[in-house]
């Protein structure tokens, strides 16, 4: 399949390529038999004998190209519905009746505060112009009414705040918040680029509009991406901070399978700046060894990595509720339990060399010693809880009791 992508350097663009040259290239094996040959990447700076040739051979158009931020009102209407035109006249020149995809915007539904958007007049122009297109032609057109989007490689003061808000935080920079409580609907990059992948293998989602409101069915006239957010201008700024802090705090706020969260971080993490990819952790350092803590979550506790000097022997203590776990990645060493109350003890030889996890159980004294006369032990140490000074649940009781 040869796909024309034009706006193919703009943010959706630049990402949904990234996607079909995975595809194309063998890279993204979780599209069944779709195969992409070409992509044609049109945009501000390709030639007309070049949209001419690839309006000719394509199987499919994604059509990304737009004004965002014109001089003057009027080029929303020359950059949106002109260039719609063009390549639509394009395509019929050469009998091409291939589908084509328009992005077009909530603000083209011209519903409450969009009512006198020029940008809105522009996109639903372009609407009309595709549906009579597809009238004329036969062609199968899949108009898509995009909300507010973000992800990574969108251009920060622009025209996201999300983007916006990413980069200066991560960067140190001021916002401006004048309405913490505004909802934002949020569609993520990656999942409009899947459902652009639908789209491509006939499998878009369609739509109609209650106002602004997107309402899925199998008939809708427009298409939408189903999975967006809607979130609250203050909670995206607070979660952003909690971002920037984790460096200092290691806590990773809570950011479940498919959530919201999830997807912002991901965004915020491509606005760092190199120099903050790298950070110092706190190493708490004794003739011993050292003990440090990696991260930290709000509800499943946080993993550490302790490092033992040769002959050294650590721990000693047991919990009543709190439980553990160690896995040895380098050295030789060997992690006793004793149940409190009892005699009876638990001998566990670790090694680098056979990657175990050895679980501290609740009620049972516990120790790691390094069996090594030359080499540090390395052990990752989870623990399903934060440690808290008021509350430690940490009682000190030797493994082996002296007779």
């Amino acid at each position: 399949m040869k796909i024309l992508v034009t706006g193919a350097k703009g943010f959706v663009g630049k990402n949904l390529c990234a996607q079909l040259n995975n595809i194309k290239d063998g890279r993204a094996k979780c599209y069944g038999d779709l195969i992409v040959t070409e992509i044609y990447k049109y945009d501000i700076d390709s030639t007309p004998d070049q949209l001419d040739q690839w309006c000719r051979e394509c199987d499919f158009v994604f059509n990304l190209a737009g004004v965002n931020r014109p001089q003057v009102p009027k080029e929303f209407m020359e950059g949106n519905f002109g260039f719609a035109s063009v390549l639509l006249n394009t395509l019929k020149k050469y009998g091409n009746s291939c589908p084509v995809m328009i992005s077009s915007s909530i603000q083209a539904t011209l519903t409450g505060r969009f009512g006198t958007s020029e940008y809105g007049k522009s996109k639903k122009a372009g609407e009309e112009l595709m549906f009579q297109y597809g009238r004329e032609t036969g062609a199968k057109i899949l108009i898509y009414r995009f909300p507010n989007l973000y992800g990574k490689w969108c251009r920060p003061n622009y025209n996201s705040a999300v983007a916006t808000f990413c980069n200066n935080i991560a960067n140190d920079l001021p916002i401006q918040v004048n309405d913490p409580s505004v909802d934002m609907e949020l569609l993520y990059i990656d999942d409009l680029v899947e459902e652009m992948i639908c789209a491509l293998k006939g499998q878009e989602h369609r739509c109609e509009f209650d106002g602004v409101d997107t309402v899925l069915q199998t008939d809708g006239r427009y298409c939408a991406a189903p999975i967006t957010h809607h979130v609250k201008l203050g909670q995206i700024v607070d979660l952003l901070h909690q971002f920037h802090d984790m460096p200092r705090t290691l806590m990773i706020p809570e950011i479940p399978a498919d959530s919201f969260a999830k997807r912002l971080y991901s965004t915020y993490l491509s606005y760092l700046p190199k120099e903050k990819a790298i950070f110092d952790l706190k190493m708490n350092v004794d003739q011993r060894g050292s003990f440090t803590e990696l991260v930290r979550t709000l509800n499943c506790g946080q993993v550490s990595i302790n490092i033992s000097k040769p002959g050294i022997t650590k721990g000693e203590h047991w919990h009543h509720t709190k439980w553990e776990q160690f896995i040895v990645v380098s050295g030789h060493g060997l992690i006793q339990l004793r149940k409190e109350g009892t005699d009876e003890v638990l001998d566990f030889e670790v090694s680098g060399d056979r990657i175990q996890s050895v679980i501290m159980l609740p009620g049972y004294t516990h120790n790691i010693i390094n069996l090594s006369d030359t080499q540090d032990l390395v052990t990752v140490m989870y623990c399903n809880e934060i440690f808290h000074p008021e509350r430690p649940d940490t009682y000190f009781d030797p493994v082996v009791q002296k007779s």
